[in-house]
């Protein structure tokens, strides 16, 4: 059987998983809306057991980034003190775009995790789908996405969702550099 993507297609495709970075710095220059509307998109298109489809995308606008950051000022603040809070507030403004990633949640707990995993593949989907534009991203994970009042700012209820992340977008500022270790470290191979 052949490969469904042709060779030149399985190239560049291996070009945008290796050379995909965590971006921490970002221009003001916006992102065109139908490429992130893009992105979404091939999210969706994760494996996922059973096609319980659990994966949930809140795209934030400036009134809700706005009480976010606000959030997180309150949070670093009382954790460690205005200046932290004030260093933190003036680099979130800068960030042009705000993706927040939700789970659905289920009583059953082995499909719950299986869910969770589904939605960090489709957040992988998402980062790659921008970075193929030259959209860089960032995954976070920090306190404020598990205060209780992140929840009621983006608009989910965490009885019946949980947080994956708040992905962050836009032209990327700088390109960090990276490596990853040989398979051999990583690898076993049984008989």
């Amino acid at each position: 059987m052949s490969s469904p993507l042709s060779a030149e297609s399985a190239r560049m495709l291996a070009e945008i998983v290796r050379s995909r970075r965590t971006v921490g710095s970002f221009t003001s220059e916006p992102i065109d809306e139908r490429v992130v509307e893009s992105a979404l998109e091939l999210a969706t298109w994760a494996p996922n057991h059973r096609k319980t489809e659990p994966w949930r995308f809140t795209w934030l606008g400036p009134e809700t980034r706005t009480a976010v950051i606000a959030l997180n000022s309150e949070i670093i603040t009382a954790k460690s003190g205005a200046a932290a809070a004030e260093t933190k507030r003036q680099q979130w403004s800068t960030i042009p775009g705000w993706i927040a990633v939700t789970c659905r949640r289920s009583s059953d707990a082995f499909l719950m995790e299986e869910d969770y995993a589904a939605c960090c593949c489709a957040v992988q989907n998402l980062m790659l789908a921008f970075w193929s534009h030259g959209v860089g991203t960032k995954w976070s994970t920090g306190e404020v996405t598990r205060h209780p009042g992140y929840a009621e700012l983006v608009g989910f209820d965490p009885a019946e969702e949980r947080t994956v992340g708040l992905i962050w977008y836009g032209t990327p500022a700088a390109l960090p550099t990276q490596s990853r270790r040989p398979i051999t470290d990583v690898v076993r191979r049984r008989p």
